[in-house]
């Protein structure tokens, strides 16, 4: 079994915090000019028409899918899931090749300034610890849990 975050978007009040909490775990400013962005973001939807219109959010990183086509689409190895499932990376043996954020559905991967990969790895250095990811932790309505799933 590995442990993903879980998001339950019906709790999410798009507060936001998640993102600061990936923000400051990571070391990331915040530059959309420059292309830096948190790894994880909460999007906005807009649903219906009036008179039954409502807002609801999403609060979306990468998903750590039980086959990740970003660790197949990687030809250096760069990515690759450990022990429990998480979706990692070396930036060391990262060429810049875009191979895996052109291979992942979800456009996840971004790249840094040096043109190494960077993503979210549920905070698998906290997790080791036995602590709840940055995003978890920070939440306040438990909208995002981190869950046990049985590896398909």
């Amino acid at each position: 079994m590995s442990k993903r975050i879980r998001l339950r978007d019906e709790l999410c009040v798009g507060c936001s915090a998640c993102m600061v909490a990936c923000m400051d775990q990571n070391d990331l400013l915040f530059d959309p000019g420059e292309g830096v962005v948190p790894h994880r973001r909460v999007y906005r939807l807009e649903e219906g028409a009036y008179p039954e219109a409502r807002i609801r959010y999403a609060s979306v990183a990468c998903f750590h899918c039980d086959h990740p086509s970003c660790v197949t689409g990687c030809p250096t190895g760069a990515l690759y899931k450990n022990d429990e499932g998480t979706v990692v990376y070396d930036q060391s043996l990262c060429i810049g090749c875009h191979s895996c954020a052109l291979a992942c559905p979800f456009g996840i991967p971004r790249y840094d300034s040096e043109n190494k990969i960077i993503k979210c790895t549920q905070c698998h250095t906290r997790t080791k610890l036995g602590l709840e990811p940055a995003c978890v932790r920070v939440c306040q309505t438990h909208a995002l849990t981190l869950e046990e799933v049985p590896e398909e």
